[in-house]
């Protein structure tokens, strides 16, 4: 007989005090740190633990005692469910304060270089409907919401269209209207899931692997493009080609219909064939007078707007004159590399992912650009002291590596390399922290300017110029 769990205690009228990482709140109780998600500093309220540690422990509020003067209200219908936004009760101006802090501790603690003064946050220009891209579930296991379930109403309905619910593979939240994408995206969603449902089309059983309807894929641009790719597990031509032909109907915006029969136990395409229904293969985004194809594989920032921005800073970072040989290590589709070779000799891009290279070229070819060279594989076996020796050492080294950070022997690399500059660019300042320190014997930090790309969540970008010592 399993042994009953012991019930964790209910702490009362716990004052929240700062913002901690992955955008929950924190609370201190008779010197124990208490991590809680969905308050604010300023709140009041009983916290009930789920789990306890010698050093710290986890809770969630179950009664609020007072509200905090910072807090805002939720505009989203499914906040606190669906995982996303979770900052939305924070006003907009005290998000970029608590991410500011967040760069500022991670380059101070973790980084423990000197640094100059931290220039102030860019905020973006649009806090809702900013997103190029969103991807969408099936499934025949609808998440209920508590609210749901209290009502003691019997749910025949159990398929749903929407998003992953945090630590629940195989559980999805139906969304009604989500705020990260332009309206379209949400008419677009709701109306092939009510077709789906009027059709009796059978949604994805995540679990016993079967099911028509996967996943469904919406990305546009800011020139008014659309791309819809529609993911079938099964294989249905009669029921595709009816589904297929409707969305292409109902929604004339649409420039690229795609589809995929996926087959294989998880959601990745990149290694499945996408088959054009109905338009174009891809859509074009366009950034300076740069254009740049994306199709349905392709990499892209998914903020757009501020994505210029970002680029815009590292360009000015790197300081180039037009006699410079630049790297730009995981280049991705080549925006950055291409943005910036109009002001640079030469500039050498370098990706893991060889479709992602290939755009990179496509991008240089379409826009006339000459001066940029792309290379596709492993970053530290690319790199080497070799690869430099062959191709010449850069004057100015622009990186922007996964969340993991960089890799100790491309650090290695860089380090031989020598370049007068280093434009880091990384969306987590912790590991970005990381390879500061292990930069510093021969860069120091000049500057250091962070960037918000996500409103209403925690992530913040970070863009830090070295320069040799």
């Amino acid at each position: 007989m399993a042994r009953k769990r012991k019930q964790l205690p209910l702490l009362e009228n716990v004052l929240i005090t700062d913002i901690a990482a992955e955008g929950k709140a924190i609370a201190k109780v008779d010197g124990l740190t208490v991590f809680v998600p969905f308050v604010v500093p300023g709140d009041v309220a009983d916290i009930q633990l789920t789990k306890k540690k010698s050093s710290y422990a986890e809770g969630k509020a179950v009664r609020f005692e007072i509200f905090s003067e910072k807090r805002a209200d939720a505009f989203c219908s499914h906040y606190g469910v669906c995982g996303g936004c979770k900052w939305q009760i924070l006003p907009y101006d005290e998000q970029l304060k608590y991410k500011q802090k967040q760069v500022e501790d991670n380059l101070t603690r973790i980084g423990k270089v000197e640094l100059p003064e931290i220039l102030p946050i860019l905020g973006a220009p649009e806090t809702t409907f900013y997103r190029n891209k969103l991807e969408f579930t099936f499934s025949n296991k609808r998440w209920l919401t508590e609210k749901e379930i209290g009502s003691d109403k019997e749910f025949m309905q159990m398929n749903a269209l929407g998003f992953h619910i945090p630590g629940m593979f195989d559980k999805v939240l139906d969304i009604d209207k989500c705020w990260l994408q332009d309206d379209l995206s949400n008419q677009i969603r709701n109306s092939t899931r009510e077709f789906c449902l009027q059709n009796n089309y059978s949604f994805f059983d995540l679990r016993n692997q079967n099911g028509l309807m996967r996943t469904l894929i919406v990305r546009n641009t800011s020139l008014g493009e659309w791309m819809v790719i529609v993911v079938f597990y099964e294989d249905d031509i009669e029921k595709r080609e009816k589904l297929l032909n409707f969305v292409a109907d109902t929604f004339p915006q649409i420039t690229s219909l795609l589809y995929i029969i996926n087959r294989k136990a998880n959601d990745t395409i990149t290694d499945q064939e996408v088959i054009c229904w109905k338009g174009s293969e891809y859509i074009v985004e366009e950034m300076e007078g740069l254009r740049f194809k994306i199709g349905p594989k392709s990499f892209y920032q998914t903020n757009s707007r501020q994505a210029y921005n970002l680029y815009e800073i590292a360009r000015d970072f790197a300081g180039l004159s037009g006699n410079e040989l630049v790297y730009d290590l995981y280049t991705g589709t080549g925006t950055i590399a291409n943005f910036v070779a109009r002001s640079a000799k030469k500039v050498i891009g370098i990706e893991f992912v060889e479709e992602a290279i290939e755009d990179a070229r496509k991008n240089s070819r379409n826009n006339n650009i000459e001066n940029t060279l792309f290379f596709a594989g492993d970053m530290r076996k690319i790199l080497t002291q070799d690869f430099i020796n062959e191709h010449g050492r850069p004057d100015v080294i622009i990186t922007d590596p996964p969340r993991a950070g960089m890799h100790d022997d491309v650090i290695e690399t860089i380090l031989f390399a020598e370049p007068q500059r280093i434009v880091y660019v990384s969306c987590n300042p912790a590991t970005q922290a990381r390879d500061l320190s292990l930069l510093d014997t021969k860069y120091k930090v000049a500057q250091v300017q962070p960037v918000d790309m996500f409103p209403h969540t925690h992530h913040v970008e970070n863009v830090v110029l070295l320069m040799k010592k």
